[in-house]
């Protein structure tokens, strides 16, 4: 477990980065810190492995104040990413991998086992341990970052914005594989991000930050959706967070309609093939042959947002249930997406959890989820701004 007890940095021209912070981060769970630029997310992270030191307060790592650790060995325990990954450019990826398995004085041979285990572990081929980071894709590159990080088995992990620096399609797998990952592995694990979005995806706790690192919110992602703890954090989670909830139920609780019921929706007609996959759909009502694109939806895997962003782009308004496969397997129009969205006694959305007034559950996560941690009295946090300066010398984000 990680704790911060009083917490501060105060840099030499008197900046304030951080005041006075009490915060525990569990063992064994995702730890997501979010908040406007400056408000000094990434201070508090680089505290943990000594990259900043406290002025007051201190840090705990399994109740040993890590200001009494010699920094260099403390380190090693501790996985780091960062954005851009900041691999070594002249060390091959294999390499790379096992930098710190090399300064623990692991035999080269040992080491670079290790590394060609994570790079299975995190998807890439084997073939790209002989590469240079300048050879590989930033998705690729950041994947590599992880590996390294996780090449001397740490129990945590500090991530700094690890996939800001990516497209968004990309940015989805890392986050998937960040996920995959922790169901296996259980790392305890503080990561940084400007995105709610990506903090309510990944955190089992989401702390959002004010300015000077002061909590405004401590909180699991759907409370944190459904019940704000002020205008302020209304504000940064901005006026869509009903959708971002959406995100936290899983497709499985919609009722599709069996295919045995027909294949036609008001005049357009849902086209398969033989293996009874989509093709697309036929508008019966201007008698056109022309296919329309057939957007589907993966109940085992995918969220309810998934399939109702399915049913939205769908020209009948039907998103199409699919096995894992890609053959249809049931349809779901916008208002089944909805309907999954209030209890039915003994269905699904019961097993799925409570419904609150604002229509959202909470969903389990790959690891276990505890009762959030209870803090003082929320304090309002500024409207978010993007284009903020950073304070310090260290950015005090």
């Amino acid at each position: 477990m990680i704790r911060f007890e009083g917490a501060g940095k105060r840099h030499p021209d008197g900046t304030i980065a951080v005041e006075g912070l009490d915060l525990e981060v569990p063992t064994g769970r995702i730890t997501v810190l979010v908040g406007p630029s400056g408000c000094g997310k990434t201070t508090l992270l680089r505290m943990v492995n000594r990259m900043v030191e406290p002025t007051s307060g201190r840090v705990l790592l399994d109740d040993a104040d890590v200001a009494g650790l010699e920094p260099a060995k403390l380190r090693r325990g501790i996985g780091y990413v960062i954005q851009q990954a900041g691999l070594f450019p002249h060390r091959k990826v294999i390499d790379n991998i096992a930098t710190v398995p090399y300064l623990l004085g692991w035999d080269r041979k040992k080491a670079r086992a290790r590394a060609a285990e994570l790079l299975e572990l995190v998807g890439l081929a084997p073939e790209t341990a002989k590469r240079y980071p300048f050879q590989l894709s930033g998705g690729q590159q950041q994947r590599v970052g992880v590996a390294r990080a996780l090449a001397a088995d740490p129990p945590v992990l500090l991530m700094d914005e690890p996939f800001s620096a990516v497209d968004p399609v990309v940015r989805a797998g890392l986050q998937d594989e960040l996920l995959r990952l922790q169901s296996e592995l259980h790392k305890t694990v503080l990561f940084v991000t400007h995105d709610i979005e990506e903090a309510v995806r990944l955190g089992d706790q989401v702390v959002v930050l004010r300015e000077h690192g002061r909590i405004a919110q401590l909180a699991d992602p759907h409370t944190l959706l459904t019940s704000p703890a002020d205008d302020g954090v209304a504000a940064f989670l901005g006026r869509d967070r009903g959708l971002r909830g959406l995100g936290l139920r899983p497709a499985k609780a919609i009722r599709p309609r069996p295919l045995d019921d027909g294949l036609g929706y008001g005049g357009w007609e849902l086209a398969l093939d033989d293996e009874r996959r989509p093709i697309g759909w036929i508008d019966r009502g201007t008698g056109s042959t022309e296919l329309q694109p057939a957007a589907g939806y993966h109940p085992d895997t995918d969220t309810l947002r998934a399939a109702l962003d399915a049913a939205v782009l769908s020209p009948a308004g039907v998103a199409i249930a699919l096995d894992a496969g890609g053959r249809a397997i049931g349809t779901a129009d916008r208002e089944a997406v909805l309907a999954a969205l209030t209890p039915v006694g003994g269905g699904p959305v019961d097993a799925a959890g409570p419904v609150d007034a604002a229509g959202l559950v909470s969903v389990e996560k790959p690891v276990s989820m505890e009762k959030p941690v209870s803090v003082e009295r929320p304090v309002s946090i500024d409207k978010p701004d993007r284009t903020g300066t950073a304070d310090g010398a260290d950015g005090g984000r």
